[in-house]
């Protein structure tokens, strides 16, 4: 779970090695973190952070690399080929509430939960990034 919600901050080169950080660290710290009232959001909180400064020190060497894959055009794809780039451009709170909801399939109580935020907060954060989302690839609704 915390590697899919990852994926959308970091990308799935860098979710595994951020969730493995996040996990050492709050091993580590075991004896706060088994005491907390949502550990599960706590390990999101570090995992978010320690995947940031992976993704910046990747972006340091390699300006040219995209957070989410290419989408292949020479053949008719699975995946519409703007909406890498459109995902990209949504707000980190809107693109992952997006990636949970219809790309993982949590539901919006799940979310809140693990992101330790309430669920019309996170309602709020799907429905404008789907608006975007749209919006970015020409889609009418």
């Amino acid at each position: 779970m915390l590697r899919n919600a990852l994926v959308a901050v970091v990308g799935p080169d860098l979710a595994g090695d951020a969730v493995s950080e996040a996990l050492l660290y709050c091993w580590q710290r075991w004896g706060q973190v088994r005491d907390m009232e949502n550990p599960a959001g706590y390990l999101w909180s570090v995992g978010r952070s320690k995947g940031r400064d992976l993704l910046r020190k990747r972006r340091q060497g390699d300006r040219t690399r995209a957070l989410l894959p290419v989408v292949p055009t020479e053949s008719q794809p699975l995946v519409e080929p703007g909406l890498p780039a459109a995902l990209s451009r949504l707000s980190e709170r809107q693109r992952v509430a997006v990636f949970l909801i219809h790309g993982y399939g949590w539901t919006h109580s799940e979310v809140g939960h693990f992101l330790d935020v309430s669920v019309s907060t996170v309602q709020k954060h799907a429905e404008r990034g789907l608006v975007k989302l749209q919006r970015g690839l020409g889609a009418q609704r």
